[in-house]
């Protein structure tokens, strides 16, 4: 019995440890920017407020896509998201707020049917695709990124940095287990 008790503890030790180092990595390559530039920024879509404002974590992607592109380091921007409970289309609220901060209509790209993540992804390497676009940022909050990039590679598209605001909020704690979680199930 005291040896199971033992492998049960160093098991749990283990996975601990493998949870501790697997977060910091995702947080390191989060909230990592390589300063490239590209084709196009991708901006994940997120909440809605019941008024049809975007949300403080949303806004605060968005404007990192507006910093993005005052710095040409982009050209383009597609904002993904979908039909959210709202009541809103994220990709129309999305787009309307760029324009609001003066990035031309012409150089908004809407996807509305990124209802999550895998969508997303495949959504944007589909218009990317059809535009001859070869390189891209993923806009998103830090603890997402290496999911999402890990996806955007599952889906043959490599060339994939990503560049997250600095916005923290409490359920950051809460997100970043979800995406341990979300990694490895993508991964299977």
């Amino acid at each position: 019995m005291k040896k199971a008790c033992k492998l049960f503890k160093r098991i749990i030790g283990v996975l601990i440890l493998w949870f501790l180092i697997h977060s910091v990595l995702i947080i390191y390559d989060g909230l990592r920017d390589k300063n490239q530039n590209a084709d196009v920024a991708i901006v994940l879509g997120n909440k809605i407020n019941t008024d049809g404002t975007v949300s403080k974590r949303l806004k605060a992607r968005l404007n990192k896509s507006v910093e993005l592109y005052s710095a040409k380091r982009i050209d383009k921007i597609i904002v993904s998201g979908g039909f959210g409970k709202e009541g809103f289309w994220e990709g129309d609220k999305m787009k309307e707020y760029l324009e609001s901060k003066n990035i031309p209509s012409d150089k908004i790209i809407v996807d509305n049917y990124g209802n999550d993540t895998e969508k997303t992804v495949e959504n944007s390497i589909r218009i990317m695709d059809s535009l001859n676009m070869k390189s891209a940022i993923s806009v998103s909050q830090y603890f997402h990124q290496t999911r999402t990039k890990q996806l955007f590679r599952k889906h043959h598209f490599k060339n994939i940095e990503s560049s997250s605001p600095n916005y923290f909020e409490l359920r950051d704690f809460y997100s970043v287990i979800r995406e341990f979680f979300g990694f490895y199930a993508e991964l299977l």
